[in-house]
């Protein structure tokens, strides 16, 4: 018979499946408690980086409104909208992210600026070497920077 620990290197789907059934069915014995463990950081882990993600796409789209502002669409703003709402979303589920929210924010923005250098056709010296917004600013449904 296979043990937990064993299935869960595998086949991780059937592991998913047999945890789950072992835990509803309250046999706690047969579980391997670091694999659960494992999984359960590597859930937040997972909330971080969509987070960072949809910071940096956000971001790039704020600069380049701010720095092409002649070449603005619905397209640009869309996407300011759906990643901010994407965001809170991401933050009413996980509120403790929020005090994250600045370093990540710090973290990620060399890559939107570069992203946004690329997709502009601007030298990435165009933009701040650092985010020009407040991180309540970057979230905020009514901040647009201006052009």
């Amino acid at each position: 018979m296979t043990t937990n620990a064993e299935l869960y290197e595998q086949d991780f789907f059937e592991w998913t499946q047999t945890t789950a059934a072992l835990i509803r069915a309250g046999k706690w014995q047969a579980i391997d408690p670091e694999s659960v463990a494992e999984e359960i950081e590597s859930l937040g882990k997972r909330d971080r980086r969509e987070l960072g993600s949809r910071l940096q796409v956000l971001v790039m789209h704020l600069l380049k409104w701010h720095y092409q502002p002649s070449e603005r669409s619905g397209s640009w703003r869309g996407t300011i909208e759906d990643q901010r709402a994407e965001i809170l979303d991401l933050l009413d589920d996980s509120p403790s992210l929020r005090r994250q929210v600045p370093a990540i924010l710090a973290q990620r923005y060399p890559r939107a600026r570069a992203k946004a250098s690329g997709e502009t056709g601007l030298p990435a010296e165009a933009f701040p070497p650092a985010c020009p917004w407040t991180p309540e600013q970057v979230l905020a449904a009514d901040f647009w920077p201006d052009g």
